[in-house]
This record gives C-alpha cells, sequence and structure tokens, in this order.
C-alpha cells in the first residue's frame, strides 16, 4: 500500500512539475577576431594563409553549455566546449587553419543534447 502511495505521488509530482524550456536560438559567425566582443573581419571566404579563424556566437535562451563544432566537409576538425553564463550570452572559439586545408568548411553551433542551433559556411581557398 505504502509503494502504490508513494508512485501515485510521484506521478502526481511529475504531472504538475512538467518542465518548459524557453526557446534557444543562436548566431555564428566566422570571423579573423573578436573585439569588444564582437565579430571583426566576417566572410564567407578566406585566403588559405588566414591562419586562425574565430567563430562568434550569441546565445539566447541556454543554460549550461554549447559547442562548437568546426567541420572540414564532413570531417570533424575541433570540438569546442563553451559556457552558457546568462540568458543572453557572447562566446567564441577559434581554429588554427593550415594553409593546404583549403575548400568547404562549417562551424556547427550544438547544444548540449547535440541539436545544431546554428551553422556558419565558409571557404579557404
Amino acid at each position: 500500500m505504502r509503494t502504490l502511495l508513494v508512485a501515485a505521488l510521484l506521478c502526481a509530482c511529475l504531472a504538475v512539475g512538467v518542465v518548459t524550456y524557453a526557446e534557444v536560438t543562436a548566431t555564428a559567425v566566422v570571423c579573423t577576431e573578436v573585439t569588444d566582443r564582437a565579430p571583426v573581419g566576417a566572410a564567407e571566404k578566406f585566403p588559405a594563409t588566414v591562419g586562425r579563424l574565430m567563430c562568434f556566437s550569441e546565445v539566447k535562451g541556454a543554460t549550461g553549455k554549447v559547442v562548437h563544432v568546426w567541420l572540414h566537409g564532413d570531417k570533424e576538425m575541433a570540438s569546442v566546449e563553451l559556457a552558457i553564463g546568462g540568458e543572453r550570452w557572447r562566446t567564441w572559439s577559434s581554429k588554427n587553419v593550415m594553409p593546404e586545408w583549403t575548400g568547404a568548411w562549417r562551424v556547427e553551433v550544438r547544444a548540449e543534447d547535440g541539436t545544431v542551433l546554428a551553422t556558419a559556411a565558409f571557404t579557404i581557398e
């Protein structure tokens, strides 16, 4: 009887305690630097001699962390976890780019569960 009562109370608490999450939005911009928490040198094409690129993201409505996944074609080149510290949070990661890594690239901004929130595609020429 006691087990049945505990189970019923647990079900009632779960039904009442349904959690809804605010909509999570994110942006992704590939650039050559970040200054004063803003992207600088944003473009869709970069020379093979660029050396290093940044991915700048603004995330709204998330908690915990997001992940920047850097992809060259379909090959994952880097994965960077970034903490989210507020309702509206600006963050960025960087990737060193070798001159021979030409072609199509993209950075995916992913939620902790792997959901892609934003994508920035670019080319190294």
